[in-house]
């Protein structure tokens, strides 16, 4: 029989025990935590790889996606190319009734003047408390009356200058008016007498108007070139052109593009030479016979019997290696057989070569040439071309043809533009894409070929449409100019106004061609209230106002000819569109050393009518789109005389977080003649468009 062990014995071996459990159950725990990491590690390394996996999915499909999507643009474009005379005859055919101008004057729209200076109100002069005797109730009631005779006088005396304002601009407005619409039945006296000379076969005559009709067809793709001579043979009643063609890289070279995984790049599918060749001869057939529906579409009065077209390309030829004209197609067309075809449903090559007899280079992706049936300087008359020669007049211009070179101005600043239809355009002249990721997006364009300046509501009525066609910009391009109105308006909006003398620097700087008049006119514009006469002289005493102030924001600092508190015009609002007033006495200068900005004042020559001069600064949103004025700070005005001497310095308030413009100060007329500084210290959230409104300047 067995006992259980006792004493030391007993004790050391319960011992041994404990540890030896111990020992298993931290070995088991060790395995265990092995285990679980080694499994994490395996989930691990499974995630990692099924991540890899859908990276390099959503990879390949991407680039999958990108090759169809460029796969897609190329059939597309064969489309395009492969339907090009069928879409160009649905165009509409143009017309003489295009180059008249609507006689539509811009109303009389006299601003603040038109609204009659209230008269005081009696019932607001009350005699103030007199006290309890008889005498002094009696003087508070002729002090009460007094006050009321003086404001009565004041307000007569405003309500007399209005009234004489008003009418001076009336007949400034009137003059203005009359001379506008002389103008727009002058042009179309001149459109009717085109008229006529087309109708009686004037060569120079039926050229111009064959060539814009050309140039205003919407039937051609927006890179197709348009370049043309002609000439008129008015005993057979023939016109003779030459007419630019596609180049062979019209065709795409590329058939389709597919995603090679293995390779990890784009493998582009050649266009077989063949298919090539034949859509690019038919391309061409396609041109020829679409420049000829074209011009007898437009022939109103069937002054052409006939055309003779040549279709060259500007290439080098093949036989000399020198750049020449190649002609790769010619055609003389009558206009019986013509009328004849049904050219949405032809073979365009099978009907030029056959129907009408005409030629087409066998091998024109070589420059084959065929011969010319006749050149426009065979023809007895002078030629006239278009792509060539003198600059063109941008006042004389076609309208349509002036808002192709507007297009053709965005295209060659790296843009898409395209011109709109000439009907339901909703006031948008030229589509444009500017492609940039970041400052790119879709850019509204109207263009107004005026000699006057351009109105603020034609502004506005830009903005409006941007807004509507949710474009990212809006740009209005005029021969003419932009009054202070027009740049206030748009100051701070996505607007861009350029006038006529930037239009034709762009034009110089990017290789296209137009001019203003002869240079010596000036263009005409729209009478504004108050504004004086001729301007005077430079006068011969002067100050400067020189801006200083402390902070690294960048300010626009303006002044504004006042009558208390209103402008007396908006040509009287000095700043960086209009840098002086009509008459010279205030002007925008540069700035001496020390100084920031600078405003030169003739305040002896100041308008008799203008009481003051008031001082503004606003943020620069160009500079500085997101500042404020908080960085305005220890500003102030050094005042100096002609010779340059400091005569006194101005203290100005400072700027405020959260406001963009800030009324600085102002100068008021005192009597006898002498001027005082008032500080201001008003500031706006608004900008510098806020500021002025409360000026009268209009700005919505």
């Amino acid at each position: 029989m067995s006992r259980r062990s006792s004493g030391l014995i007993g004790v050391w071996a319960e011992a041994q025990r404990q540890q030896q459990r111990q020992r298993e159950a931290q070995e088991r725990a060790a395995f265990r935590q092995q285990r679980d990491a080694e499994r994490q590690q395996r989930a691990y390394a499974r995630e990692v790889a099924r991540y890899g996996r859908e990276q390099q999915a959503e990879y390949r499909r991407q680039r999958e996606a990108e090759a169809r999507r460029r796969t897609e643009e190329l059939d597309a474009r064969v489309v395009v190319l492969e339907g090009l005379l069928a879409s160009g005859c649905r165009a509409p055919a143009f017309r003489t009734s295009a180059l008249a101008r609507v006689e539509e004057i811009e109303p009389f729209a006299p601003g603040q003047l038109a609204y009659p200076v209230p008269l005081p109100d009696p019932a607001r002069y009350q005699p103030q408390a007199g006290g309890w005797t008889a005498g002094r109730r009696a003087a508070a009631q002729q002090e009460a009356q007094a006050r009321y005779a003086h404001d009565l006088r004041a307000a007569q005396q405003a309500e007399g200058h209005r009234q004489e304002q008003l009418a001076a601009y009336r007949r400034q407005y009137d003059a203005w008016a009359n001379g506008r619409l002389a103008e727009v039945r002058a042009h179309n006296a001149g459109v009717a007498a085109t008229v006529e000379a087309l109708r009686a076969g004037d060569p120079e005559t039926v050229v111009e108007y064959f060539s814009a009709a050309l140039y205003a067809s919407t039937g051609w793709p927006e890179d197709f070139p348009r370049q043309v001579s002609a000439a008129f043979d008015r005993g057979a009643g023939q016109l003779v052109l030459d007419w630019e063609l596609p180049g062979y890289a019209v065709v795409p070279e590329v058939k389709a593009v597919r995603f090679a995984p293995s390779l990890d790049q784009d493998k582009e599918s050649p266009r077989p030479v063949t298919q090539r060749r034949a859509l690019y001869r038919a391309v061409l057939a396609q041109c020829v016979l679409l420049v000829l529906r074209d011009l007898f579409a437009a022939d109103e009065f069937r002054t052409v019997r006939s055309v003779a077209l040549n279709g060259f390309v500007d290439d080098f030829d093949p036989a000399t290696g020198r750049r020449a004209q190649v002609c790769l197609a010619s055609v003389l067309a009558e206009r019986g057989a013509f009328d004849g075809l049904n050219l949405e449903l032809v073979s365009a090559v099978d009907c030029l070569t056959e129907g009408l007899r005409g030629q087409l280079s066998a091998r024109p992706d070589q420059r084959a040439a065929v011969r010319p049936v006749r050149r426009p300087d065979e023809v007895g008359s002078g030629v006239v071309s278009h792509g060539g020669g003198e600059e063109p007049d941008l006042l004389a211009m076609d309208p349509v043809e002036f808002e192709s070179l507007v297009a053709e101005l965005f295209r060659a600043r790296g843009m898409r533009a395209v011109m709109t239809q000439r009907s339901n355009d909703g006031g948008v002249d030229v589509d444009a894409l500017d492609p940039d990721p970041i400052s790119g997006g879709k850019i509204i364009v109207q263009v107004k070929r005026y000699r006057g300046t351009v109105s603020p509501s034609a502004v506005r009525d830009l903005y409006g449409t941007v807004q509507g066609a949710g474009a990212n910009k809006g740009v209005l391009v005029t021969t003419s100019g932009f009054g202070p109105g027009s740049y206030t308006f748009a100051n701070g909006k996505p607007l861009t106004l350029i006038s006529g003398t930037e239009l034709v620097d762009l034009l110089h700087q990017h290789g296209l061609r137009g001019r203003l008049g002869d240079g010596a006119a000036v263009p005409t514009s729209a009478p504004t209230p108050g504004a004086p006469g001729d301007t005077p002289p430079d006068q011969d005493d002067f100050n400067t106002l020189g801006m200083t102030w402390a902070g690294t924001v960048a300010l626009d600092v303006c002044a504004l000819v006042c009558h208390g508190s209103r402008v007396l015009s908006d040509d009287h609002f000095v700043f960086f569109n209009n840098e002086r007033t009509p008459d010279g006495s205030v002007r925008m200068v540069p700035a001496a050393a020390g100084d920031r900005a600078a405003i030169r004042v003739a305040f002896d020559d100041l308008p008799t009518a203008a009481d003051r001069l008031v001082m503004v600064a606003a943020v620069d949103p160009v500079v500085n789109p997101e500042a404020d004025l908080s960085g305005f700070t220890e500003a102030g005005i050094r005042l100096r005389d002609r010779a340059g001497t400091e005569l006194d310095r101005l203290d100005v308030s400072d700027g405020r977080p959260g406001e963009t413009a800030l009324v600085l100060g102002s100068f008021r007329r005192r009597a006898g003649g002498d001027w005082d500084f008032v500080p201001g210290g008003k500031g706006y959230r608004s900008g510098l468009g806020g500021l002025v409104g409360d000026f009268g300047i209009d700005t919505e």
